[in-house]
């Protein structure tokens, strides 16, 4: 059993990215894993200011918010996805702040299986290139982390759209063979 972190970046509660993890955490859970998603934008969580008061202070940031849960949820896992709609070609300000402020404790963050949702109302997979290179960005910063799959979900706009799509049932297998 594999202890598995979403974190859902979707602000939009319901939206197709955060369907996507919602049928990637069924797939998980019936093959016996331990499965936590989290809707960070639901959260509250400050964005990092470099203020690198958490290097003089053992690891504890400025902040006192929810992003303190979050961060030990990410070191404690096994498996971590991260799942964002397609912003400007990137991923979503709230899910970024989160990955911003692991800085407090990055060196602890290692040996992740990665797993990326991404979803657009844009049809081609070449305009998630951007959110692909931040997820893998901060991967190379995880020591020990492995990509282990990619879901795109094309063609997406309206909330519940991606379950007419491929990405929903890659979604729920992926989750399950973890």
């Amino acid at each position: 059993m594999k202890k598995i972190l979403i974190l859902s970046g979707s602000p939009r509660l319901g939206g197709n990215s955060d369907i996507l993890c919602d049928r990637f955490k069924q797939g998980a859970e019936e093959s016996g894993h331990q499965v936590t998603k989290l809707n960070v934008a639901a959260m509250r969580i400050a964005p990092c200011r470099g203020c690198y008061h958490c290097a003089n202070h053992g690891g504890e940031c400025i902040f006192k918010d929810d992003m303190t849960d979050v961060l030990q949820a990410i070191i404690d896992c096994d498996v971590l996805v991260l799942a964002s709609p397609v912003y400007f070609y990137s991923i979503d300000a709230q899910l970024k702040a989160v990955i911003d402020r692991t800085v407090a404790r990055w060196t602890e963050v290692k040996d992740k299986e990665l797993y990326y949702i991404m979803t657009a109302a844009d049809t081609e997979r070449t305009s998630m290139e951007t959110t692909l290179a931040c997820f893998r960005g901060y991967a190379d910063c995880v020591d020990g982390a492995r990509e282990m799959g990619i879901i795109y979900g094309t063609g997406v706009y309206a909330p519940g759209e991606v379950k007419s799509t491929s990405a929903y049932d890659e979604a729920y297998l992926m989750g399950r063979d973890v």
